[in-house]
């Protein structure tokens, strides 16, 4: 009878302390700030974003990295080591020239890769990424040739990384490309936005004038839905995708009301306004059908299921486009055809 008592006792004082873990381990984001003093010279956007200016020329095929980096069928990757760590297994792996690769397989090897081609194709700063099938891994506890097919991203000459960054905690905080930024990840139903997802490099040669990168690396978490803390949202799956809300409308404040975020990265989402939407939304408008489906199909997606995922990323952008500035509250929402 005691230990009943006192068992009980223990968990009712571990649950909120549980809850708080949990809280802080998969959603609570610290409201941003920048981190440059106020009398400081403003960033240089160009680390983060610059605006594209060939669209109609972005190959989403290929990527960032183009065809010359892609591997070729059949190619044979030695295992430097296993990667365990993360929602998707992995492996580090060396080709026979000697550049190093991260390969990711499991669900999150297809998404990805598409969402990485789509923020690459809006002047977000993206390493290279492909999606191999055909490969031959020599070294580890399988045969060769059973090796899955994954997302392989090469480690660049030039490109040293440098750590993380925070989502809430940059110097581009209250930037229209930061913000943009954070509204593409809700039209991509990326809800997996922690710092530990993200990478800074410094660059030589430099990107457009800019010799650090900022990059949201880990896109695996697209393109599904995000559920109630603390369960993981999911991702890669076309049935949640549709399902997943976009905008509930405007508040009285003026800020929009995201649609079924389900408590995660709240303070991120607070200070989005209406312009902000549209900014967003008039890049992807830009992408043509073919873009669109070439960003699908170069993560081997069978063309039905890519059709299903584009058809409601599209609609996503025509809602996004017509949102309009006035508060609204309205009960019917927004986000869903």
């Amino acid at each position: 009878m005691y230990w009943s008592v006192v068992g009980r006792r223990l968990i009712g004082r571990s649950v909120p302390l549980l809850m708080a873990t949990l809280l802080l381990a998969f959603g609570c984001t610290p409201t941003p700030k920048p981190v440059v003093p106020a009398n400081a010279p403003s960033p240089d956007i160009a680390q983060l974003w610059s605006e594209p200016t060939d669209f109609a020329a972005r190959d989403l095929f290929y990527g960032a990295g183009g065809p010359d980096l892609m591997p070729l069928p059949k190619s044979v990757f030695t295992l430097i080591a296993k990667d365990d760590k993360g929602f998707s297994p992995g492996y580090d792996v060396r080709d026979l020239p000697g550049r190093k690769w991260s390969v990711k397989y499991g669900p999150e090897a297809q998404s990805e890769v598409v969402a990485s081609r789509i923020t690459w194709a809006v002047g977000y700063r993206q390493p290279p990424t492909y999606h191999v099938a055909d490969w031959q891994l020599v070294g580890a506890d399988i045969a060769p040739d059973a090796a899955p097919a994954g997302r392989f991203r090469p480690e660049l000459p030039g490109w040293q990384y440098r750590g993380t960054w925070s989502w809430a905690r940059n110097p581009f905080v209250g930037t229209q490309p930061y913000r943009g930024l954070i509204v593409l990840m809700h039209v991509l139903s990326n809800w997996d936005l922690l710092d530990q997802n993200t990478a800074l490099y410094a660059v030589d040669p430099p990107v457009r004038g800019a010799s650090v990168v900022y990059v949201v690396r880990d896109l695996g978490g697209a393109l599904g839905r995000a559920k109630g803390l603390p369960v993981s949202g999911s991702r890669n799956d076309i049935d949640d995708f549709e399902e997943q809300g976009f905008i509930k409308g405007v508040g009285k404040d003026g800020y929009v009301r995201f649609d079924d975020t389900r408590w995660r990265h709240e303070k991120l989402y607070r200070h989005i306004t209406p312009a902000d939407i549209r900014w967003t939304c008039d890049l992807l408008r830009r992408l043509s059908p073919r873009q669109w489906e070439d960003a699908f199909r170069a993560a081997r997606y069978e063309p039905a299921l890519a059709n299903r995922f584009i058809r409601r990323l599209q609609e996503k952008v025509q809602m996004g486009l017509m949102l309009g500035g006035a508060p609204d509250e309205r009960s019917a929402r927004v986000g869903r055809p």
